[in-house]
């Protein structure tokens, strides 16, 4: 019976690292997407047609950078693995 409890035990924690990590890697994923709108915009400016306001364009980019990043350092500082 201890073992089956041990055993259960290590799978939720394992399950629980398991959500950290993806929940990691989902943030990081969405900032590197951004980053790269970003990049694309300053290369080449004028080869997006609806973004006639880069800079608007940009700084929508950077607001969900910054969204990104804030969940991500959350789940680092209150989310231990």
């Amino acid at each position: 019976m201890l073992s089956l409890k041990k055993a259960t035990i290590e799978k939720e924690s394992l399950v629980r690292k398991e959500l950290l990590e993806t929940a990691r890697i989902h943030f990081e994923s969405h900032i590197l997407k951004h980053k790269m709108n970003i990049e694309v915009m300053l290369a080449n400016p004028i080869a997006i047609p609806e973004h006639t306001d880069i800079m608007d364009a940009i700084e929508k980019e950077l607001a969900i950078i910054a969204e990104y990043d804030d969940k991500a350092e959350m789940l680092k500082k209150y989310f231990k693995p």
